[in-house]
């Protein structure tokens, strides 16, 4: 990645738990970094800049309004986080992933094609991608921690995938489902401080 802004300076990140920061579509790294400071500190928080120029912002991949998408671009670009990932890996004690909108995308694609890489992921006002090849290659040992929080009148997210992504985090993750009125396409503080304790509790107390 190009472009990341952490959350620590490089002396105080070895063994700090570390969580990749996957932004949204149309926007860039500094929508995630305004998160920093909701999130418990032990937390090493990196936030890299997707590859794909749209506007003179960035995406991971091309999307329309009913987020159809070329799953070519899409393992491409979840490839080189992961290789990007490996890079940092050794230096952390754990790698957990929180994705919005379309970085909830990436995210659950990550922990599908790696689940043995990732101890949990959070979802925020996103997706998880209907595909018959990532359907017929996924495989988890144990159910994942995944946190997933949005408002239920978001008209971003169409209803086809909440329902999608609704049945495939109930059967593959040990789901953490929340609704947040009024939110709308964004994140909330109230969100947040779920999202901090959903990360003590499957992240940190292991420690």
């Amino acid at each position: 990645m190009e472009t990341v802004v952490w959350s620590k300076p490089e002396s105080e990140r070895a063994g700090t738990p570390l969580l990749v920061m996957l932004h949204g579509y149309g926007t860039d790294e500094s929508r995630m970094e305004r998160l920093f400071g909701m999130l418990p500190g032990e937390f090493t928080c990196a936030a890299p800049r997707a590859p794909m120029a749209i506007g003179d912002r960035f995406g991971w991949f091309l999307l329309d309004y009913f987020l159809t998408n070329d799953f070519a671009d899409v393992i491409s670009a979840t490839n080189k986080v992961h290789v990007w990932i490996n890079s940092l890996r050794k230096g952390h004690s754990s790698v957990t992933l929180l994705g919005y909108s379309q970085g909830m995308a990436m995210a659950s694609t990550l922990l599908r094609l790696h689940p043995e890489s990732y101890k949990a992921v959070v979802g925020l006002s996103g997706f998880v991608l209907d595909n018959e090849l990532l359907a017929m290659s996924e495989q988890f040992s144990t159910p994942p921690p995944f946190f997933w929080g949005r408002d239920k009148d978001d008209l971003v997210i169409n209803d086809d995938a909440i329902d999608h992504t609704a049945r495939w985090l109930e059967a593959n993750t040990a789901l953490t489902a929340r609704t947040y009125p009024g939110m709308g396409h964004s994140i909330s503080a109230q969100e947040m401080v779920d999202v901090s304790a959903f990360l003590r509790y499957y992240v940190l107390k292991d420690a």
